[in-house]
């Protein structure tokens, strides 16, 4: 599978699937999900315990394996943005946009100055610490850095439309528990509160043409996302597959061993 980058996935509508990171570091993890087909990672720094050092390796792992990467960082501040760019994030998701103004915010602290007020430090690990034209470099990397705006609040529906318009912003990206939770109907993603929040969304990703993207639990959830018109399909995460995929082999193997007796030699 030849490689896209996230700009370049962003800019169509054909389903993209990842999965999302949380809990393995091991330094084979990017191959891993590669080698199972994934076109890019969300890595994240909000709920796990992912700092910025183990963040530097696990960049570096995915780097091996040529496996995009969405680094979600703690917060919309600019020290958590940054360090990330520096550090080779492609892609940024930022948790809990409520505004376009914040999205504003963000895309600024993202770009270097031309689009935004990003501090220069080159010959790091983001421009692989090649050397070259000062120019060409911030260019380069205000075209290649990923912007993904969560929504997550009742005030993020409300503004959605405003946000998909801000230069900068690729995709919108649906914190499905947090905003079922924000709106008073936790879990509930069948309530028809939810329901038209989420269509609301969509609506203004499709105006703007920007990539609409959300986590799935399975298969069929997924699938019935990408008819509704979400393109980024996050499936599931480290813990979970692993979870689910050990304990149907640990039962099915105490099922069919139940009641039996070892042959012996």
């Amino acid at each position: 599978m030849a490689q896209n980058s996230l700009k370049e996935m962003a800019q169509t509508r054909r389903a993209k699937f990842g999965t999302f990171l949380i809990e393995f570091n091991t330094p084979g993890i990017g191959q891993i999900m590669k080698v199972a087909g994934c076109e890019y990672v969300l890595l994240d720094m909000e709920h796990s315990g992912f700092g910025f050092d183990t963040l530097k390796s696990m960049l570096r792992y995915m780097q091996a394996a040529e496996l995009a990467t969405i680094v979600r960082v703690p917060s919309r501040n600019y020290h958590h943005i940054a360090r990330a760019l520096d550090m080779g994030a492609e892609g940024l998701m930022l948790p809990m946009v409520g505004s376009a103004e914040e999205a504003r915010e963000i895309a600024a602290h993202a770009k270097y100055p031309g689009q935004g007020h990003r501090g220069v430090a080159l010959q790091v690990a983001h421009d692989r610490y090649k050397p070259g034209p000062v120019l060409k470099k911030l260019r380069d990397a205000n075209r290649r850095t990923t912007i993904f705006a969560q929504i997550e609040t009742p005030e993020g529906v409300a503004d959605a439309e405003s946000i998909a318009a801000v230069k900068g912003i690729d995709c919108l990206w649906i914190g499905h528990f947090d905003l079922s939770a924000s709106m008073g109907i936790p879990g509930q993603f069948d309530h028809p509160d939810f329901v038209a929040a989420v269509a609301h969304v969509g609506r203004a990703c499709r105006k703007h043409k920007k990539s609409f993207g959300r986590l799935v639990p399975d298969v069929a959830t997924g699938v019935a996302l990408y008819r509704e018109g979400f393109d980024f399909i996050c499936y599931s995460g480290d813990v979970w597959i692993f979870q689910t995929a050990l304990k149907d082999g640990i039962d099915q193997l105490r099922a069919k061993c139940k009641g039996g007796r070892a042959k012996r030699r």
